[in-house]
């Protein structure tokens, strides 16, 4: 767990393809990522985004953040939000949509590294 608070949640991502990778979701059952939020929901989930954010760039020092809202009714239907940072010097042809698909290989961190990197991304967020 990397950030929690009354109505949000953000935790590393079981499959990572990039260092660092969280994912935010609001805690209620929600399906569309605009039209089944109002404007104070949507704007707080997104300020949660945000601040999950610049705590990633802070650690990570991307080159490009990603941020995307994935899903479908078929699966993952529950709104989400991927933050994923770029490492430096990734080739181009490596970067973007290449750089977020699992097909294209994932991290395997230890549970001690994935420890250490949720520790460091909430001591940064409590810092900002």
């Amino acid at each position: 767990m990397v950030y929690e608070d009354e109505a949000h949640v953000a935790f590393l991502d079981r499959w990572p393809t990039v260092p660092g990778k969280v994912l935010v979701a609001p805690k209620a059952h929600i399906e569309h990522v605009v039209r089944d939020l109002d404007e104070a929901a949507f704007s707080s989930l997104m300020l949660v985004v945000r601040r999950v954010t610049l705590a990633v760039e802070a650690v990570f020092g991307p080159e490009r953040t990603y941020l995307l809202s994935l899903g479908s009714q078929q699966g993952n239907a529950h709104v989400h939000w991927h933050i994923a940072g770029l490492p430096p010097g990734v080739p181009y042809e490596r970067q973007q949509f290449h750089a977020l698909m699992t097909e294209n290989g994932v991290l395997a961190p230890t549970p001690e590294q994935k420890a250490d990197v949720a520790k460091r991304l909430r001591a940064t967020m409590a810092a900002g």
